[in-house]
């Protein structure tokens, strides 16, 4: 069954311009910024920088930002696309492309990290998105904009018993959160790309009269970012192994960062401190002497794999007196 014209609350958008060079330049600069975050979560993942600064709260917050600005632009690509009819051989090549390119990426993760491989991250997002998102090219824009902020709001209000079934974890309505290295299920991340549906429709139409809408990325930074947008599928898949590698050489070359892994073996020491009925500021306090304390007596690289009985035996004295020490009943060791 064909589906219906555009609304009369939005012009459609002409197929005269098969792309628009600052929405490409735009892509391409949110690629940079995705190879930024990845470059960062490399080096702390080969143990390069003291801590994994991509899994702290403000990495977290970049991962969002990025991967909410792609799935944007995903909605106002569609508009630009199929504004004007949709195109079913285009979207069932788009979808073979970034289905199968999702698919890759789950199989080369789960070779590389069994525990954590990516079942559903943004590729599937936007591959599965993209098909869910074509009726709303054509609904009502106020129609298409409530939507998106239902499907934004729905995992706050709606979850747990049946949608924490691992079989559903691609909504994204549970209430148990997967292991995984890329997590962008359709509930929330689906109603960014109505999102920008909603703008697409909007703006696009009065985007072409504009110094933005003319502007042609003919040289600099401006060609290459709109370059790299236009292919933006090649760099994602190549970016990351380019990246592994490089930083895996390096680490070779260097070894570890001297204090990689102290942040979270703090976190872990002060958790399980607590966890067997100690204080918590005395806790914290013996974490960071418990550091100290094993660098000097050199069991620091050793308490990144498993101790022998022996020097088990003397973490375990060096614990007891740095946190004896935490709680003022003895000097630190």
């Amino acid at each position: 069954m064909a589906l219906p014209p555009p609304g009369p609350d939005a012009a459609p958008v002409s197929r005269s311009r098969a792309r628009i060079d600052a929405l490409d330049a735009t892509r391409g600069v949110a690629l940079g910024a995705m190879a930024i975050y990845h470059a960062t979560w490399d080096l702390g993942y080969l143990r390069l920088t003291p801590e994994n600064y991509a899994l702290t709260p403000a990495g977290r917050i970049a991962a969002h930002l990025i991967a909410g600005g792609f799935l944007v632009l995903v909605g106002i690509g569609l508009v630009l696309a199929h504004g004007g009819g949709v195109r079913r051989r285009a979207v069932l090549m788009r979808l073979l492309r970034i289905g199968g390119a999702a698919l890759a990426v789950t199989a080369a993760t789960y070779a590389l990290f069994p525990g954590s491989y990516v079942f559903f991250g943004i590729l599937h997002c936007i591959a599965l998105s993209s098909v869910l998102a074509l009726p709303f090219l054509f609904a009502p824009v106020a129609v298409t904009a409530l939507c998106a902020a239902v499907v934004m709001a729905a995992p706050h209000v709606v979850g747990g018993g049946v949608l924490d079934a691992p079989a559903l974890f691609f909504l994204g309505l549970g209430r148990t959160l997967p292991q995984t290295n890329d997590y962008v299920p359709l509930f929330p991340w689906f109603g960014l790309v109505l999102a920008g549906i909603a703008a697409g429709r909007l703006g696009l139409p009065r985007l072409a009269d504009t110094r933005i809408g003319g502007w042609r990325a003919t040289r600099g930074p401006g060609r290459f970012a709109a370059f790299a947008g236009r292919h933006s599928l090649a760099v994602y898949l190549v970016h990351q192994p380019v990246l592994l590698t490089l930083f895996a050489g390096l680490a070779a070359l260097t070894g570890p960062h001297p204090r990689a892994g102290e942040a979270e073996f703090r976190t872990t020491y002060a958790r399980n401190c607590v966890a067997t009925g100690g204080e918590a500021a005395a806790c914290r306090l013996a974490a960071r002497c418990v550091v100290g304390a094993f660098r000097r007596d050199g069991l620091w690289a050793q308490s990144q794999r498993t101790f022998t009985v022996a020097e088990r035996a003397r973490a375990q004295v060096l614990s007891q007196d740095c946190y004896e020490a935490a709680e003022g009943t003895a000097p630190v060791p």
